[in-house]
């Protein structure tokens, strides 16, 4: 179960933010039983990219497995 300020990753590309599938944001709101969560993506600086309204099926809970990856988004300075 996904619930408010579990970190989880991007199944979906969001190219009007510039996220790509497997970024990692954190869920600042659950809508109802889960059907819908508010994703907050931040860079590793704190700056804010957006919140996201996402459904269920659009990310997952962090595993174990899984590794932190940096990358450059496209016009950052």
């Amino acid at each position: 179960m996904i619930r408010e300020l579990d970190s989880v990753v991007l199944n979906v590309n969001r190219p009007e933010l510039g996220l790509l599938a497997g970024d990692v944001g954190t869920v600042v709101h659950v809508h109802g039983d889960g059907e819908a969560f508010e994703v907050e993506f931040v860079t590793l600086a704190g700056e804010t990219l957006g919140v996201l309204t996402l459904q269920k099926e659009e990310i997952r809970p962090v595993d174990a497995g899984d590794l932190a990856h940096v990358r450059r988004l496209r016009g950052a300075a």
